[in-house]
Order: structure tokens, then sequence, then C-alpha cells
């Protein structure tokens, strides 16, 4: 009897920590989405929803989260007739959420048991809107633990670390993120804008090394897909970025201007993908070539961490038809040494 006391006496104590609300878009992520979802109910963080919106999967996406429903108490599925895009999915996430705080996890990756209860005591003991931790699977400038003002949050946002400008591996207050939605009409880049708009009115940040988040790059992501104008809706995010912390944020621009140079150049390389030289793909190249030189600095380009990116950026700039000659040539050359 005074076990089962004590047991229920524990329960109780979880159940008032305040919830968190995970939110995970799917879209096509069948092969992914059981490891995701395994992940995140095996949290060490007692009191959790896991809301799950189907993107308007083709796959058995949907027929996977559903069947989950039948073991997982924890777990809302919301299914959307057609695909409607991250930051839908998002956006319907943010606004079903009952949490006081709320996450976002990618179908595609995994977590660490001890995620979310790391990210709250950070936030908590820190008096953060947001906290954020480490993450394997991307290039970060890693960095030691901290506690950032808004204005430091953005500077290490334009300069890629120590955290990186994606909303996974983060935990933000659930009323916080009410104020600054997802916008619907971006489709690449949309995370950028998001959290620069977040970072902007946070007051504190908190940041901890601890690899807890798990990014998976897959065959067939919207990353390594090829160009369209979905894609090039990230060109107007990068010009409003750079525009606004010119005037508010004047030590992060060159940062967020190099970003814009990458951007450029890695659709640049997407366009050049498509084969033929066609009206369409230079069409797409000048546009892009366009926008580079908007954004072009040499303190911005001294920034790029690699210099065949300095040599693209640089070529991309001068020549939008020389781009794609020498980016097909280098495709060619490596096609035919991995033979």
């Amino acid at each position: 009897m005074k076990r089962e006391a004590k047991r229920n006496r524990m329960n109780r104590i979880d159940l008032e920590k305040p919830m968190i609300s995970v939110i995970i878009p799917v879209y096509n992520g069948a092969p992914y989405i059981g490891k995701c979802l395994d992940s995140v109910g095996a949290q060490t963080y007692p009191n959790i929803e896991i809301i799950v919106v189907d993107d308007g999967s083709t796959d058995d996406s949907g027929r996977i989260c559903d069947t989950r429903l039948l073991k997982e108490e924890r777990l809302h599925v919301i299914h959307f007739l057609v695909n409607r895009g991250p930051s839908a999915a998002r956006n319907e996430g943010i606004r079903t959420a009952k949490g006081t705080y709320v996450a976002f996890v990618d179908a595609d990756d995994y977590v660490e048991p001890d995620l979310l209860e790391k990210l709250y005591c950070s936030l908590l003991e820190n008096g953060a809107d947001m906290s954020a931790c480490g993450a394997d699977g991307l290039k970060l400038k890693e960095g030691p633990a901290g506690v950032y003002s808004g204005a430091e949050a953005v500077c290490c946002l334009a300069k890629g670390g120590p955290f990186n400008h994606v909303p996974w591996g983060k935990l933000y207050r659930t009323e916080f993120v009410e104020q600054y939605f997802f916008d619907e009409t971006v489709f690449y880049g949309e995370d950028l804008l998001f959290l620069y708009q977040i970072l902007k009115k946070a007051n504190r940040v908190s940041y901890i090394p601890d690899i807890l988040y798990h990014y998976v790059s897959r065959e067939g992501s919207q990353v390594q897909s090829g160009i369209n104008e979905r894609k090039c809706t990230a060109l107007p995010v990068n010009d409003f970025v750079c525009e606004d912390a010119a005037v508010s944020f004047p030590e992060a621009v060159e940062g967020f201007r190099q970003l814009a140079l990458e951007t450029n150049r890695c659709l640049a390389v997407l366009a050049a993908r498509k084969g033929i030289l066609g009206e369409g793909v230079f069409k797409y190249l000048k546009r892009l070539q366009r926008n580079t030189r908007r954004h072009f600095s040499w303190k911005a380009l001294a920034l790029c961490p690699e210099k065949k990116w300095v040599l693209t950026a640089l070529l991309l700039y001068m020549n939008a038809g020389a781009f794609w000659a020498v980016t097909r040539t280098c495709q060619e050359i490596k096609r035919l040494w991995s033979r």
C-alpha cells in the first residue's frame, strides 16, 4: 500500500510539471516516422503531448501514425487532405497545442530521451524565452553553454553557431511562439524568418552543447531536390532579414548576407543539375545572380566556410552562364571518378 501511495504521489508531481507540446510535421516520411515517434515517446520529461500533422502524405505515413494512436494516449494526429507545406503543418500544431511550452521535431529525425528535460531545465534556470541544444548531422560552429540576450542570439543566428537556424532542437514558451506563426507563403527559408522574428523579441535565450537532436538527411528531401518557385521563396526572406538587420542589428548583417550568398549558390547548383541550359534554367540562374549582386560584399564573402563556396559564389556573381558550365563540368568529372 505504501509503495502504491508513493507511486501515485510521484505521478501527481510529474503531472504538476507544465505540459510540453511536441509538434511533428510529416510528409511522406513512412520509413522514418516510427523511429521518430519512438524517440519522442521515450522522453524522460513526464508531461507531454505529441501532435503529428500529416501534411497530405501519399505514402503510409498517415496510416502509421493512426496505428500509433492505439498504444500512445498522448498522441494526436491531424490529417491535411492536400500537401500545404511545413509552415502550415507547424502552424496547425501550434494552434492545437495545449502545452505551456512547444518543441518541434521533424519526422525524419530522432531525439535523445532527455531532450525535453534538459531543454526545460535550461530554459527554467535561466529565465529564458527559448532554449537550444546541440545537434549532429549538420555542420555547426560549436560553442560552450551560455545565456544570450535577444540581440546576441540574433548574432549567433547570423554566424550559424552555436545553435542553427532551424526550429527543431529548441524549446519555446508557447505564448511567445503564438505571436510569430510561420509564414505559409514561404516554403524554403521559413525557418530563418521564424527564428529571426522570435529572437528579435526574445529577452533571453539559453544554450546547452549536449547533442540531443539527430538530424537525418534523406534522398529526395526538399534540400536535395531540384529548383522550383517554392524554393525561390527563400529570396524575399533573405532580402527582408538582411534589410531589417542592417537597421536593427548592424553587427549581424554581414553574417546574414553570407547566408543569402550561400542560399543563392545552393539554389544555382540545383538549377545547374537540371541539365541543358534552356530558357527556364537560365531564368533561374539570372534571378539568383541578381540576388547575389544585391547582397554581395567582400566581408560577407570572407565569412564563407569553404574556398570552393567562395569561388562558386564569385562565379555566379560575375557570369551565370559560366557558373552553369563549370558546375556541369565538375559534376561530370565527379560522376566519372565514382565509376
